[in-house]
């Protein structure tokens, strides 16, 4: 590590400040220190303000004084407005900036990882950010928090329409319980992971048209007929089981039913452990 890296403005800034300042302490000093030699105190004094003969100077302000004490308004006025050249440096900032460009090294380094590669790595960042609230095995803990095994899914589609959804921000409010039969709701949730969302398979191909005419019927008011949410107002389910859909809940966090689900955003994921976190979640198998 450089103790002294003078490449950096505010470094070089602060050790020209260091070095003026003591430049000139000295220099005063001196100038003191001969004027306490010679120097005999002159002037009228305040005779209302003299107590056992020492008494106070009717001298004006010294103009050194004053223009010290303008210079240091200016000098406030000029930090907390302008502040040039330290306004465009903070402790944040450059945080930031170092972990963009170990983000980028990182996602270069594993840019090309195998679906089985992909699905270990986020196991691991599964359980070291995620296990704690949803379990290690990341079925909520019996309704403690959201159960990831059904999410991406149609497993996870139907349990949305038969208890609602809530929290995700979007400005339609919450999603109320849908009274939609198991099968219904099974062919809505193929026909929503077939046609609607990227993912473009489900595992009901023969449920997909029946659930295209229920989806136009109960759906599409809120989540438009395209099912990408009427331009916000919704959810968008084209992105329900990818990365993308995933990235907003860590980035916004979720006020749910269940409790709160705070942002991620602190822990500035490389988006490949994002795509790492997706696969290993969408590899979870439901139990029939």
């Amino acid at each position: 590590m450089q103790w002294l890296n003078l490449s950096d403005n505010v470094n070089a800034l602060a050790l020209l400040g260091a070095v003026v300042i003591l430049i000139l302490t000295a220099f005063i000093m001196g100038l003191y220190l001969k004027k306490m030699k010679n120097a005999r105190s002159e002037g009228e004094t305040q005779l209302e303000h003299e107590w056992d003969g020492i008494g106070e100077f009717a001298n004006n302000v010294p103009v050194g004084w004053l223009a010290c004490f303008a210079g240091v308004i200016i000098w406030g006025f000029w930090y907390f407005f302008a502040g040039y050249p330290l306004k465009s440096f903070s402790q944040i900032g450059e945080y930031n900036k170092e972990v963009a460009a170990y983000n980028a090294a990182y996602q270069k380094t594993w840019e090309s990882l195998t679906q089985e590669q992909l699905e270990t790595m986020g196991l691991g960042i599964f359980q070291v950010q995620c296990s704690q609230c949803h379990g290690p095995s990341a079925d909520g803990m019996e309704g403690k928090a959201q159960n990831l095994v059904l999410w991406g899914k149609e497993e996870g589609i139907m349990d949305t329409i038969k208890n609602g959804s809530d929290g995700l921000g979007y400005e339609m409010g919450a999603m109320d319980p849908l009274e939609m039969s198991d099968d219904d709701a099974r062919a809505v949730a193929a026909y929503v992971m077939k046609e609607v969302s990227s993912v473009k398979s489900t595992k009901f191909e023969n449920e997909v048209d029946r659930g295209r005419e229920i989806f136009a019927d109960q759906c599409v008011a809120c989540h438009g007929e395209d099912g990408k949410g009427s331009e916000g107002m919704a959810a968008d389910l084209s992105l329900y089981g990818t990365t993308a859909f995933l990235q907003r809940v860590l980035d916004h966090g979720k006020k749910g039913h269940i409790g709160i689900m705070p942002s991620f955003n602190y822990a500035n994921f490389a988006t490949t452990q994002e795509e790492a976190l997706n696969a290993y979640i969408r590899s979870l198998s439901v139990e029939e």
